[in-house]
């Protein structure tokens, strides 16, 4: 019997296929803007026209269509020991935390602050003990560092204290070599990095229709070594895009088509997610809401345009515009997981973010943790297990009058039902009370130290270790830091 995956869409075929003929009419007739003179010249010789009065860079259909027909089907990520950990493909769906907040909530005093190394090195123990996360991110930047290495040290101290590949990327063209060496060190060699990878760069155009000097220079690496990239383009309905739904629709797939133009023409074959970090624009407060239900419609409509183009995708979505661990924070990390789970993104940046990415919150890890686990227990749907014929249980069960123990129970208990940790309490209200009435909040906080204190450290080879420090304090002495934080 064939499982039913239960599936979301929000666009129809003709729909798709009219938005993505108008986001070729634009990248055909106004082209897009590369401030990245070496690019254009190579873009040249590929046979795009360039203007170089306007630095922009017309491509043809045909040219994209070329790169779509070279662009991966699906690709694979590896933990720091070469074992499998995303599959992205289909319609499977993985999570991983959102990126490069500039604040953490403090848990004592339930404010924000400037996060440290120390903050980063309990984050990466943390994420790393949680089973429904698939992968870390560089989820945001220590305040302790100069601003030149806050890239490479949270790249350093995710596989130095992880296991679990990570999701990163460079504000800066230099920090592109450091965060590329220490991959190959982790590996061996470019060989073996290329074959089994264990990061993927966020590389971002910018909104309308601009790839800056440095997301560019960073996509022409990745694409260089192989690196996977996703393509985050981030149109502001309203303000930085059309206000329509569908607008910013063609407008984000224009954005995206141009990178993996670029990216396909540099290295045919090279992976990459179709992904994004759009918004609407809320006019009222000058914000750009995560949270918002057409936001989360944008991510997921954008998702089925990239599964029509037969690539793995990605969305910044599953987190919430709270500032605090409040309802609001509850209600939108869930809706967004769902409605992203329903449509099949295949990876879902944002567990632990407030305030549309600013935030981090540890707590928030482990309660998004289990929206992750529930999420996937939704879309592994229904079919039966031996449940038929069905007779021979009904009448077990009317002799037992119970059918706790058995062997059919004991068998799928676990399988068909997903059990989230201590944090969402199933109890009655009595026990709750005699177990101390505690807060969703103070029971988060309070697994989020358990694992942080009893995690261990990914056992791999010494000498790695010791080659990538060595490569991290290289970096971190050219900008007068002697030793590097916390180690």
């Amino acid at each position: 019997m064939t499982l039913l995956r239960p599936k979301l869409k929000f666009l129809s075929d003709e729909l798709i296929t009219q938005i993505t003929e108008e986001a070729l009419t634009l990248l055909e007739k106004l082209g897009i803007e590369i401030h990245n003179p070496a690019l254009r010249d190579l873009i040249n010789d590929f046979g795009a026209r360039v203007d170089l009065n306007s630095s922009k860079v017309f491509f043809s259909k045909s040219i994209i269509e070329r790169a779509l027909k070279s662009s991966p089907s699906n690709f694979k990520l590896y933990d720091v020991n070469v074992k499998e950990t995303n599959n992205f493909s289909d319609f499977n769906i993985h999570f991983t935390p959102g990126s490069a907040a500039l604040n953490i909530l403090d848990y004592k005093t339930n404010n924000q602050r400037k996060p440290t190394s120390k903050d980063y090195i309990k984050y990466v123990k943390l994420v790393n003990s949680l089973n429904n996360i698939a992968s870390q991110s560089t989820a945001f930047v220590p305040s302790d560092v100069p601003q030149e290495i806050s890239d490479s040290i949270r790249l350093f101290y995710s596989v130095f204290y992880g296991h679990k590949p990570v999701v990163t990327g460079c504000f800066s063209k230099e920090s592109f070599d450091v965060m590329k060496n220490i991959q190959i060190a982790v590996r061996g060699n470019e060989k073996n990095l290329k074959e089994k990878p264990l990061t993927i760069f966020s590389v971002c155009p910018t909104s309308p229709l601009k790839w800056s000097d440095v997301t560019s220079q960073n996509l022409l690496d990745c694409a260089k070594y192989s690196i996977p990239v996703e393509f985050i383009s981030m149109p502001l309905s309203g303000f930085m895009s059309p206000v329509t739904i569908v607008g910013t629709l063609v407008q984000h797939t224009a954005e995206t088509l141009s990178g993996i133009a670029i990216h396909q023409l540099i290295n045919p074959g090279a992976p990459f997610l179709y992904g994004g970090s759009p918004a609407i624009f809320d006019v009222r407060n000058e914000t750009t809401p995560m949270g918002a239900v057409e936001t989360m419609m944008i991510d997921c409509a954008y998702n089925e345009i990239g599964k029509h183009f037969n690539v793995p995708t990605q969305a910044y979505i599953s987190l919430s515009d709270a500032k605090e661990f409040d309802y609001q924070s509850g209600m939108e990390t869930a809706m967004g997981a769902v409605l992203g789970s329903l449509s099949g993104i295949n990876n879902m940046s944002g567990a632990g973010m407030h305030e549309f990415e600013n935030c981090i919150s540890l707590e928030k890890l482990v309660i998004d943790n289990d929206i992750c686990g529930m999420c996937l227990r939704l879309v592994s749907g229904i079919e039966p297990k031996e449940d038929f014929p069905s007779l021979p249980h009904f009448e077990e069960l009317l002799t037992e009058s119970q059918l706790l123990i058995s062997n059919h129970t004991r068998k799928y208990l676990k399988k068909e039902i997903y059990s989230p940790s201590n944090v969402i309490n199933r109890a009655n209200y009595s026990r709750w009370k005699d177990d101390g009435s505690k807060q969703v909040y103070e029971l988060a906080h309070e697994e989020a130290e358990k694992l942080i204190n009893t995690y261990e450290q990914p056992v791999y080879d010494s000498g790695i270790k010791k080659e990538i420090e060595a490569l991290m304090l290289v970096e971190a002495k050219k900008y007068n830091m002697n030793s590097l934080p916390a180690i």
